[in-house]
């Protein structure tokens, strides 16, 4: 249905994890590169049964099989037990996997070296505009999120609320991360109205009327589920003093707006601002994911509160998202701000609903959101 903008090796001769949130495509995009490897899914409860009593079993239907052949396990966090049977596969059978898993929480808590190196790791996202094309549509994607059922879904609302439920009751339930579901319920929430803002464990544990401690598991917890992300400051060489708390963003703005209550969003209103910077920062990690880019991303944040979005690198490119048509001088002052205390900015752009690109004289560009993205997947922002 969509062409995924991640490349995993055609032939790999290496085992690797592929991991991602629930529906983002793993299980296709395994399906569209390996159709004649063997597969094994351990959503089907009999596969699951199987395997969870008699972990063996994977030694001895694969034990006789040629150097290099490849086999697919879907949802291996499912049994983390088969990852010793793999782990003797590609030792002394020179076996190849490819294990694919929503989340490495579960499996981190047995075998915390994940093989001990001898995986690689690849990580997809929901859609990005790259995969989307000519049909993207940037309103749609703010409203219905990147997730590719949601996304093409008319009416998603009753998918994200069963995505919102089936993660509560099979991720961390099913999954006992968590000691009091209704808490963490509450704490996702919190969580999801402060998306994109700096993290204030205190105040969300205040509103969900858990400690603080428990609220940074309950991060930790989303990220090791791959339900979002921190974005951490950027402090090198500071001049002034500057803000050091991260931010955190949902990996999928649908999610975000479901847990909200946003509602239907329109360009120009400051909660289109955020799902719009939410959708920037979901490009620019998928970008550096599946380009195999090596460099930070990050924010600057001054303590009078001037700051700007996302810093790429070592302030090579600095980046602020703004959800206007008409940019005026006071949407500049943050990218101004930062030149001051990082000369070697090398380019400042504002991301805005503008229709053409121009540059300031000060040297700042304005890109229209397409623009921005196209120029991001040739290659041509960092």
């Amino acid at each position: 249905m969509f062409q995924r903008a991640l490349s995993l090796p055609a032939r790999p001769r290496d085992s690797f994890f592929l991991w991602g949130p629930r529906q983002v495509g793993k299980s296709s995009l395994l399906a569209a590169a390996y159709p004649a490897a063997r597969r094994i899914d351990l959503l089907l409860t009999e596969e699951y049964i199987r395997y969870l009593e008699r972990p063996g079993l994977l030694r001895e239907e694969l034990g006789d099989a040629p150097r290099g052949t490849l086999t697919v396990i879907d949802e291996v966090q499912k049994v983390p037990a088969l990852l010793d049977e793999v782990h003797w596969l590609i030792e002394n059978r020179r076996l190849v996997f490819a294990l694919c898993g929503s989340s490495a929480r579960k499996v981190r808590r047995g075998h915390a070296n994940l093989l001990g190196g001898r995986a690689e790791r690849y990580e997809v996202f929901g859609l990005v505009s790259h995969e989307v094309g000519t049909k993207f549509d940037l309103v749609r994607m703010a409203n219905h999120g990147t997730l590719p059922r949601h996304y093409l879904a008319d009416q998603p609302g009753r998918l994200v609320r069963a995505y919102v439920d089936d993660y509560l009751k099979e991720e961390v339930a099913a999954e006992s991360l968590v000691r009091n579901l209704p808490s963490f319920a509450g704490f996702l929430r919190a969580a999801a109205i402060g998306d994109t803002e700096l993290v204030n464990y205190t105040n969300i544990a205040r509103a969900c009327a858990v400690s603080s401690p428990s609220v940074k598991e309950y991060y930790q917890i989303l990220v090791d589920t791959l339900l979002g992300r921190f974005l951490p400051a950027f402090t090198r060489r500071p001049k002034r003093r500057v803000i050091q708390a991260p931010k955190f963003y949902f990996a999928d703005v649908g999610v975000v707006n479901h847990l909200a209550q946003r509602g239907s969003l329109a360009p120009g209103g400051e909660l289109f601002g955020k799902a719009l910077e939410s959708l920037v920062h979901h490009e620019l990690c998928a970008y550096r994911e599946y380009r195999d880019r090596q460099w930070d991303l990050s924010y600057w944040r001054l303590a009078s509160g001037i700051e700007v979005d996302f810093v790429v690198g070592n302030a090579d490119v600095a980046i602020e998202v703004k959800s206007t048509s008409r940019v005026g001088t006071h949407h500049l002052t943050g990218l101004e701000a930062i030149r001051e205390d990082h000369a070697r900015v090398r380019r400042r752009i504002l991301v805005s609903l503008e229709t053409r690109r121009r540059v300031t004289k000060d040297g700042i560009e304005i890109l229209p959101v397409v623009q921005f993205l196209n120029d991001l997947w040739r290659g041509d922002i960092a």
